[in-house]
């Protein structure tokens, strides 16, 4: 399960959850509040390069526990949350494996041919 921040790049959440497919063959990704809105756009790079395919998503509102608050007749604080679980799409391991080999081609021309 990987918890996406509105903090990180979205890039950084890719790259894991890759590595979560490859190992796993599926990987969940959870987001609250503005956070969402990251998490989508991973899932739907993923989704666009034909990495992975979407298994199931999930909605709710998160009441988080202000204690101020829920002690009050005001009612407690939700945020939205979304869940995505994503499968590894057929076409995963050739796809990766097409991508390190352009990986290790452009390493390697830097090298002076003679």
């Amino acid at each position: 399960r990987i918890l996406v921040s509105s903090t990180r790049k979205p890039i950084s959440y890719i790259n894991l959850a890759k590595r979560f497919l490859q190992e796993h063959g599926e990987v969940q990704l959870s987001a609250l509040g503005i956070a969402v809105a990251p998490m989508v756009t991973v899932a739907e790079i993923l989704k666009n390069r034909q990495l992975a395919v979407e298994k199931k998503l999930c909605t709710s509102l998160e009441s988080l526990s202000d204690d101020y608050r829920c002690r009050h007749p005001s009612p407690c604080l939700q945020k939205p949350k979304m869940d995505i679980i994503l499968m590894k799409s057929p076409n995963f391991d050739d796809i990766i494996t097409q991508e390190s080999q352009g990986a290790s081609g452009a390493a390697g021309s830097d090298v002076a041919e003679e």
